[in-house]
């Protein structure tokens, strides 16, 4: 029995339509997409044969199950693993704020909970927050009152919001923030319930929020 993962993906921008097709096809939910700027050198690009270095983020939910098809299919049909087409890394998730927000991050994907196997002994996690355009201060004010420091803000469009009111009955903007709050783990989960309580999905902000295990970190 395998883990549930963040898979992150990095794709040419003109390949965004064909590559939610592919996720979509195997039953994933890409539960959102920013736009973004890739950093190759100009040489990089003419020996490739790539013509901009304009790129797509898009987040996605998976299990370990899953992610051996999803990387074959990525390798043959993208040629994600040629130098410069673009990248994929998955991050083993370490909680999440709710049965129901689990099963709607997953999608059509099949898993059974087990013993977690994610990684052992961190001292401070990353926590994920997903939620309506507008209320990332919603969000912030009620993880600060739960000992949070601080939080970074990217704004991002969301998908697969057509599917949510099989599982919560109500309808999401497509508009989305992500908020990223690093904190110790021994704080994590009175965040996590602050932030479901103060901004879940029983309110107008209609937050999702998940953590990730952090290995090390600094500025804190």
């Amino acid at each position: 029995m395998g883990c549930v993962m963040c898979m992150n993906t990095v794709i040419d921008r003109s390949r965004l339509p064909e590559l939610l097709s592919f996720y979509q096809g195997r039953g994933i939910m890409v539960n959102f997409i920013t736009l973004c700027q890739g950093t190759a050198a100009s040489e990089i690009l003419d020996n490739f044969g790539l013509e901009s270095s304009e790129r797509a983020f898009l987040f996605s939910v998976i299990t370990q199950e899953n992610w051996g098809g999803i990387k074959s299919g990525l390798q043959k049909e993208f040629g994600i693993d040629i130098p410069g087409t673009g990248i994929v890394f998955c991050i083993p998730m370490s909680g999440i704020g709710g049965p129901r927000e689990l099963k709607f991050l997953l999608g059509e994907q099949p898993f059974k909970k087990e013993d977690e196997s994610t990684m052992k002994d961190t001292k401070y996690e990353l926590l994920y927050v997903i939620c309506n355009q507008g209320y990332s201060n919603l969000v912030m004010d009620a993880a600060r009152n739960a000992g949070a420091g601080g939080g970074t803000v990217i704004h991002a469009k969301g998908t697969g919001t057509e599917k949510a009111e099989a599982f919560f009955g109500i309808t999401l903007a497509s508009e989305k923030e992500l908020i990223l709050i690093v904190t110790k783990f021994e704080q994590r989960n009175e965040i996590m319930k602050a932030v479901m309580k103060e901004a879940g999905m029983e309110s107008k902000a209609k937050s999702i929020v998940f953590s990730l295990p952090v290995s090390e970190v600094a500025g804190l």
